[in-house]
C-alpha cells in the first residue's frame, strides 16, 4: 500500500526509480483505493505544486506550511518525555530522544515488539541538518496527540540517514520507485517483518488542499492494515523480489562492449553540454546542485579531446567549466563570510541557498577548483579551494583531526530566542552593514549586491514567500576591477579592503547563534576530504610567486594540508579499523557505531589514501589502500556476476543488496572503485595488476547497459570507464630522499599539471619501510630506484608504453617531460 507525500520532487536521485517503476503500478495502483477515493486520487496528481522553500534534496513542497523554520525552539523544552533514543551516540537520534513518541532506534528490539503487537511498523528516516525533518518533528513528533496515535497503533522507528545508509536505501528506492524522487524526512509504513507497505517525505499534520495530513494517514494505515493486510504484506514482498532483481543485475560478458567507454564519455558531454546555462552557469535549471562529477567529466572530456587535436570543442567544455565555477564561487551559495558551500541554490542566479553545509560538498568541490587551477594557474580557483579547506580547518575539524559531517541550515536570530530560522546565521540587513563596516560600507555593499530592502529579489524562485524581505544573501554582481577604480584604489588594495571587511562581518557573525553541527565522523566522507587535502598541498605550490590571499582564506603554506589529511587517516585507522578483521566501521560519535563500513566507506577511503601517497605521504597509506582493497573485494564484488554491492549481506534486517552506479550528490561507491583499481594495477605488478585490471573490466560490464542509454546519470563512471580504456598510463616515478626541499620541489611539479592517467611513485632508498614495500609488490620499480644515478639528489623518470625516459634531476625539465603529449595508440 503507497500513498502519495505531500511533496512532489523535480528529479530522481537514485539509478534505479525507471529500471523497476513499471513492476510495481499494478501493485501499488492496488493499494492506493485503500487509502484514498478516486477523487482524492485525481487531486493528488492532478494538483499543482505551491512553490516553497525547499529541502536539500527535493527542490519544491506542494503546498506552504506557515512558518516552518520559525517553529522551531532553541533552548531544550522541559524533558517530560524521554525515549529510548537517549541511549543513542547519533546527532539525529538525540534530537528526538525527548519528544513524546516511544522512538525506538533500528534493531530487533523494534522489531520484535511490532510482531508480539501485531502492529505495522512507523518507520521515519532523516539526519541531523535537514530543515523538513526539523519540520515534521515540531509539527508531528513533539504533538501529543500524534505522538498517541503513533504509540497505540505503531512500533516507531527512528534512523539517522547519514548512520544507516544501507536502511535508508531500501526504504528510499521503494519511494523513488513509486513517484520518481524522494528526500527527507522519509516516511515509511512496514510490516512486522520489515517489508514495505507504503512511503513517502514530509507530510504536515493537518488534511490541507484535498490532501491528507499526517493524522489522516495514520488512520487510514491503520485501517487498512486491519481490514486488507494480506494484501498488502503480499504487495510489500512483491515489491522488494522486484526490486531486488532489478537492483542487482549480473554481467553477460566479462567486459564492455568495444566502443561503449568512449561513446559514453561524449555522449555524457554532449548532454551536459546541451543542459548548460550560458547565462548564469550551470547544467540545468533550479533548483541548481553543484554536482562535481558533472564538472570533473566535462574537464577530463576537454582534456581528451584537446589530445586528440579537437581545440575548440575542448574550449567550449572548458568555458562552460570555469564560467560554471566562477558563478557559483560568486554566488550566495558560497559563503563569503565563513568560506565553504552551501548545499545548493533555490534560484537560477546560484544566489539564495539551502543554507546547510555538507562535507561530501566541500572536499569534491576544492578537487575541481584545483583541477581549474592547474589547468589554468588563475588563483582564482586556487582561492575558492583554499576558501574551503580553511573553513573546514577552522570549524570542522575535531581534536584528534576527525572531519565533522555537517553543519544545519537553520539558527536562533539571537541569543536567547525560543524560534530558528533557516539562514538566519547567514543574511544581513543593510543597516547592520553600515554599523559595523563604517568608512567602508558603501564598497561592500555595492560589491556584494546589499540593499535596505533586502537582495533576494533577483529571481521569483529566490524568496517567494518573503521570508528574507529587508535581509540580504551575500553575492557578488558587479566586477572588481571596474568597482576598484570607481573607489580609486588599485586592484590589491581593494581586495585587501575587502578581506578586512569581511573579518569584521566574521567577528560579529561569531557572536550570533551557530547553527547545529554534526559531529559525526563518516569514513567515506573523510575519505573525499582527505583527497582533497592531499591534493590540494602539492597542487596549490603552484600558485604565482605574490599571491594574494584575503579573508577568509588564510594563506598558509600548503604543505599543512598534508598534515590535516594524514591526521584524518590517523584516525580513523585508530578508531574504526580492526587490526584482526581488517574491517571498517562506518561512522563515530563517542565511540564507532554499530553501523560496519559499507561500499563507499572503503572506496573513498581507498582512494584518500591513494591521493595521500601519490601527493607525497608514506607506503604505509599506500600499503593500507591494498589491504583495504582485498576486504572490500572479499565483502562487496560480486565475483561470479560482477559490480559491487553496496553491503556485505551479513544483516538480516536489511532487505536489499544493491549495486549502485549513480553519480549525485556523492559519486558511486563503483564508479570510484573502478578508478581505484586502475590506479592500484599501475602500481603493483604481475598477477596482482591484472587481477585488478580484471575486476574492473567486469564491474564496469555489469553497467554497460547504462552507460549506453543513460550515460548522463553516471558521469564519473563514463571516466572511469575511459581510464581503464587507456593503454598505458603515464607513471612518474621519484627516487631520492623525500624529508627535503628537492623532493617536495619535485613532487610539487610532478603535480603542476592536469593529467588525470598517470601514477606518481616515489622511493627513498634510504627508508627501510619504502624498499621494502617495493620490493614486495613492484619489483620492477625497486630495481629502477636501486638504478638511480645519484643516492642524495632526487630524479625523476617518466615512463610509458613500456619505455622510461632519461633521469631529470629540476621541476622544470620535470614539468617539460610531462606536458608532452601522449600517445592513445
Amino acid at each position: 500500500m503507497t500513498f502519495f507525500s505531500s511533496q512532489l520532487s523535480l528529479s530522481t536521485s537514485s539509478s534505479s526509480s525507471m529500471l523497476f517503476r513499471s513492476l510495481l503500478l499494478a501493485t501499488t495502483s492496488l493499494q492506493r483505493c485503500y487509502l484514498f477515493s478516486n477523487q482524492q486520487h485525481k487531486q493528488f496528481i492532478n494538483r499543482k505544486p505551491i512553490l516553497k522553500r525547499p529541502s536539500f534534496t527535493r527542490p519544491f513542497h506542494s503546498y506552504r506550511v506557515l512558518s516552518m523554520a520559525d517553529k522551531q525552539t532553541v533552548s531544550p523544552p522541559a524533558r517530560s518525555h524521554t525515549n529510548r533514543l537517549a541511549l543513542e551516540h547519533s546527532p539525529y537520534l538525540l534530537q528526538h530522544a525527548h519528544n513524546p513518541v516511544n522512538w525506538y532506534p533500528w534493531g530487533e528490539e523494534a522489531f520484535e515488539e511490532a510482531k508480539k503487537r501485531d502492529v505495522p511498523i512507523f518507520l521515519s528516516i532523516g539526519y541531523s541538518t535537514c530543515h523538513w525533518c526539523h519540520v515534521m518533528e515540531v509539527e508531528s513528533f513533539e504533538d501529543e496527540q500524534v505522538a498517541k496515535l503513533l504509540n497505540d497503533w505503531f512500533v516507531s522507528i527512528k534512523v539517522d540517514r547519514e548512520e544507516r545508509p544501507d536502511v535508508d536505501k531500501v526504504y528510499m528506492t521503494y519511494v523513488q520507485a513509486l513517484y520518481g524522487g524522494g528526500g527527507w524526512p522519509l516516511t515509511c509504513f512496514l510490516s512486522p517483518d520489515l517489508k514495505p507497505l507504503m512511503g513517502g517525505t514530509y507530510f504536515p499534520p493537518e488534511d490541507n488542499f484535498g490532501r491528507p495530513g499526517f493524522k489522516t494517514i495514520l488512520r487510514k494505515v491503520k485501517e487498512a492494515w486491519e481490514s486488507k493486510r494480506e494484501v498488502l504484506v503480499n504487495s510489500g514482498a512483491f515489491a522488494i523480489e522486484q526490486m531486488s532483481e532489478a537492483l542487482s543485475a549480473s554481467a553477460s560478458s566479462n567486459k564492455l562492449t568495444s566502443g561503449v567507454a568512449q561513446n559514453a564519455l561524449r555522449l555524457c558531454a554532449v548532454q551536459l553540454g546541451e543542459r548548460y546555462d550560458s547565462k548564469l552557469g550551470g547544467f540545468g535549471s533550479a533548483p541548481k546542485f553543484p554536482r562535481p562529477v558533472e564538472i570533473q567529466l566535462m574537464i577530463y572530456q576537454a582534456k581528451n579531446l584537446e589530445e586528440a587535436g579537437r581545440l575548440d570543442e575542448a574550449k567550449k567544455y572548458l568555458e562552460m567549466v570555469y564560467f560554471t565555477l566562477q558563478s557559483m564561487a560568486k554566488g550566495g551559495i558560497h559563503d563569503h563570510i565563513g568560506g565553504g558551500f552551501h548545499r545548493y541554490s533555490v534560484d537560477d542566479y546560484w544566489h539564495v541557498p539551502h543554507f546547510e553545509k555538507m562535507l561530501y560538498d566541500q572536499g569534491q568541490l576544492v578537487n575541481v577548483y584545483l583541477d581549474a587551477f592547474c589547468i589554468t594557474k588563475d588563483s582564482f580557483y586556487s582561492n575558492v579551494a583554499r576558501g574551503i579547506l580553511d573553513y573546514l580547518r577552522r570549524d570542522m575539524i575535531g581534536p584528534e583531526g576527525e572531519i565533522y559531517s555537517a553543519e544545519d541550515a537553520d539558527s536562533a536570530e539571537s541569543e536567547g530566542a525560543t524560534r530558528k530560522k533557516e539562514g538566519a546565521f547567514y543574511v544581513w540587513t543593510s543597516k547592520e552593514v553600515e554599523s559595523i563596516i563604517g568608512e567602508y560600507a558603501n564598497l561592500l555593499k555595492e560589491h556584494y549586491y546589499i540593499k535596505p530592502s533586502g537582495n533576494c529579489d533577483l529571481s521569483k524562485m529566490s524568496d517567494p514567500h518573503k521570508e528574507f524581505k529587508g535581509l540580504n544573501v551575500l553575492i557578488e554582481r558587479s566586477d572588481a576591477s571596474a568597482l576598484a577604480r570607481k573607489f580609486d584604489m588599485s586592484k590589491n588594495e581593494y581586495f585587501d579592503v575587502l578581506g578586512a571587511c569581511r573579518r569584521k562581518l566574521f567577528d560579529v557573525r561569531s557572536k550570533r547563534p551557530r547553527p547545529h553541527l554534526d559531529d559525526k565522523v563518516i569514513v567515506s566522507w573523510n575519505g573525499l576530504v582527505i583527497s582533497s587535502f592531499a591534493r590540494a598541498s602539492k597542487i596549490l605550490m603552484g600558485e604565482p610567486e605574490g599571491t594574494q590571499f584575503s579573508f577568509p582564506v588564510v594563506g598558509c603554506d600548503p604543505e599543512e594540508y598534508l598534515e590535516v589529511a594524514s591526521k584524518a587517516a590517523s584516525f580513523i585507522k585508530r578508531q574504526l579499523y580492526d587490526d584482526q578483521t581488517k574491517r571498517l566501521q562506518h561512522s563515530f560519535r563517542k565511540g564507532p557505531s554499530k553501523a560496519p563500513g559499507f561500499l563507499d566507506d572503503y572506496a573513498f577511503l581507498i582512494q584518500g589514501l591513494l591521493d595521500l601517497y601519490e601527493f607525497g605521504g608514506g607506503t604505509n597509506w599506500l600499503s593500507w589502500a591494498i589491504e583495504l582493497q582485498d576486504i572490500q573485494d572479499e565483502l562487496f564484488l560480486d565475483h561470479e556476476g560482477g559490480g559491487y554491492f553496496n553491503t556485505t549481506g551479513e544483516d538480516s534486517s536489511v532487505l536489499l543488496r544493491v549495486k549502485e552506479d549513480h553519480d549525485g550528490a556523492e559519486p558511486s561507491g563503483n564508479s570510484v572503485s573502478i578508478i581505484n583499481l586502475v590506479r592500484l594495477s599501475s602500481l603493483v605488478a604481475s598477477s596482482k595488476s591484472e587481477k585488478y585490471r580484471r575486476n574492473a573490466e567486469h564491474v564496469l560490464a555489469v553497467f554497460e547497459k547504462r552507460l549506453k542509454e543513460m550515460a548522463m546519470a553516471v558521469p564519473l563512471m563514463c571516466c572511469a570507464a575511459d581510464m581503464l580504456n587507456v593503454p598505458s598510463r603515464k607513471q612518474v616515478v621519484l627516487v631520492g630522499p623525500k624529508p627535503s626541499p628537492e623532493f617536495h620541489n619535485m613532487i610539487s611539479a610532478t603535480h603542476a599539471s592536469y593529467y588525470p592517467n598517470k601514477t606518481v611513485i616515489h622511493v627513498d632508498l634510504t627508508n627501510k619501510e619504502d624498499v621494502e614495500f617495493w620490493e614486495r609488490n613492484n619489483a620492477n620499480i625497486a630495481q629502477m630506484a636501486r638504478g638511480s644515478p645519484t643516492a642524495d639528489r632526487v630524479v625523476a623518470f617518466v615512463c610509458q608504453n613500456f619505455t622510461c625516459s632519461a633521469p631529470v634531476s629540476d621541476p622544470e625539465s620535470l614539468r617539460t617531460l610531462l606536458d608532452r603529449k601522449p600517445s592513445r595508440k
